[in-house]
């Protein structure tokens, strides 16, 4: 028999541990103070509040603003939480000017999350590449399609002859932070240099200035993100004291492939664990060609290797046998052999799985015809991103810090529990026999003895 008059017990108990994470990074108090113009009265909800109950829904695993009512039905876990009119009004309201504010306030929430870990745990995670760790921190910047099965404002048909949105995204390969995203529409170019530019620029504003100034930073992307222009503003900003290298895919052109003809050398690839690679080789062609346009020191490896079945060839890879691909980038000789390198930037293919899952955490369905108001949905998808990347590095270990969120929601965050208030404190009681309980207690645990930002 199933009966629906159970009391006492609480869905998504996990999901009050991200609430509480803003809480205690400072997110909340932040967007709340970037939003302190919103709020009509004083006995209204808080705009920062609903922004912060948004994104966490998102993590959730929440697609529409009707998921609310999985936070809002549970005040007892959750507190008051925002009808679906009051959010969608919110989002109505968030302009350029104000997303720039929960911008600056994210990035202030992040200095907090990261001097957090550098108290707990020590310094951020390291990328593994080629066998070795790559110093710094490591962006990569990619592209995506999102489908759009509707008419909204700005969906266009895509370069891939499909209809939607072609936003342009920024993620963290040490921790997996989602640092910054540009909404485009379908049609715009996957090479846009002033798209890149942006997306970089706010990227790095997210770095805490003594992080970002001090620590090595290395820029991948593909071809797309090989435009002269866009490298050139890389390089204008090592000029303004930013230890920032550039790691991209390029164009094979004519002169290159005659570079590859003519190139010797060749030595074994590797995979990004450091074992050889079967079946593929490297070798640097930089000075076998002209190299008009790049800035100066650029480097030119090249990978090749026999295709596998379904690997798209051009004639030229059809002709030679094998599969060809050329990275550029300008870390000097010396900070790691060419296979190293290549390796390094072959990891840059990591990019898909946050974008995969990505989309399942808010950016994979925009809710509103109104391009503005989708805007403000990608922006606070990337803060749901952000609070499962915070609670991955400052509470959790073992394959729990490294899992993706379909797996985080199914173990921990929709977990069950009773619940009850005594002595003025709420306590939740989670199944024993639940096999992730004592992750999901320690995780708690974690989060109680985080050290509080000042003020």
């Amino acid at each position: 028999m199933v009966t629906g008059g159970g009391r006492g017990v609480v869905g998504h108990v996990g999901a009050r541990l991200l609430a509480d994470l803003a809480d205690v990074t400072g997110l909340t108090s932040a967007f709340s103070l970037a939003l302190t113009k919103l709020r009509q009265r004083q006995s209204g909800h808080d705009p920062g509040r609903i922004a912060v109950d948004l994104a966490v829904m998102l993590a959730d695993g929440g697609e529409a603003i009707a998921d609310l009512a999985v936070l809002r039905d549970q005040s007892a876990l959750f507190g008051l939480v925002a009808s679906d009119p009051t959010a969608w009004r919110l989002l109505s309201q968030l302009d350029e000017p104000m997303l720039a504010e929960l911008r600056a306030a994210r990035a202030r929430a992040r200095e907090v999350a990261w001097a957090q870990h550098a108290d707990m745990h020590g310094d951020l995670p390291a990328v593994n590449a080629g066998g070795r760790q790559v110093d710094g921190l490591v962006l990569d910047i990619d592209a995506t399609i999102v489908i759009c099965h509707s008419e909204k404002e700005s969906a266009t048909r895509t370069w891939k002859k499909t209809f939607g949105y072609h936003p342009l995204l920024c993620f963290l390969d040490n921790t997996g932070e989602a640092l910054a995203g540009l909404l485009r529409e379908g049609r715009a170019g996957s090479n846009t240099t002033a798209d890149h530019i942006t997306v970089l620029d706010q990227a790095l504003a997210q770095i805490p200035d003594a992080v970002r100034h001090g620590t090595p930073i290395l820029l991948r992307s593909d071809s797309a993100g090989s435009s002269h222009g866009f490298l050139a503003h890389i390089r204008s900003l090592r000029e303004q004291h930013l230890d920032i290298r550039f790691s991209v895919g390029a164009a094979i052109t004519e002169p290159i492939r005659a570079a590859i003809q003519a190139a010797t050398g060749w030595i074994p690839a590797v995979h990004t664990d450091g074992e050889l690679r079967e079946h593929a080789e490297v070798c640097e062609i930089t000075g076998l060609f002209e190299a008009a346009g790049w800035p100066q020191g650029t480097r030119f490896l090249v990978r090749r290797e026999r295709p596998h079945p379904g690997a798209q060839l051009s004639l030229f890879d059809t002709v030679e046998g094998w599969r060809h691909q050329v990275v550029a980038t300008d870390t000097p000789p010396g900070n790691g052999g060419i296979q190293h390198l290549e390796a390094r930037h072959r990891a840059h293919a990591r990019v898909e799985d946050r974008i995969r899952t990505g989309k399942t955490t808010g950016f994979g369905r925009f809710p509103s015809r109104v391009f503005a108001i989708n805007q403000a949905w990608l922006q606070l998808a990337l803060t749901g991103i952000d609070l499962l990347a915070w609670t991955q590095t400052l509470l959790l270990d073992g394959d729990l810090a490294r899992a993706e969120p379909k797996k985080l929601r199914y173990q921990l965050l929709h977990v069950a529990a009773r619940i009850t208030r005594t002595a003025r404190r709420t306590r939740l009681a989670i199944a024993a026999d639940w096999p992730w309980t004592n992750a999901l207690t320690s995780a708690f645990n974690r989060l109680a003895a985080l050290p509080r930002p000042a003020g």
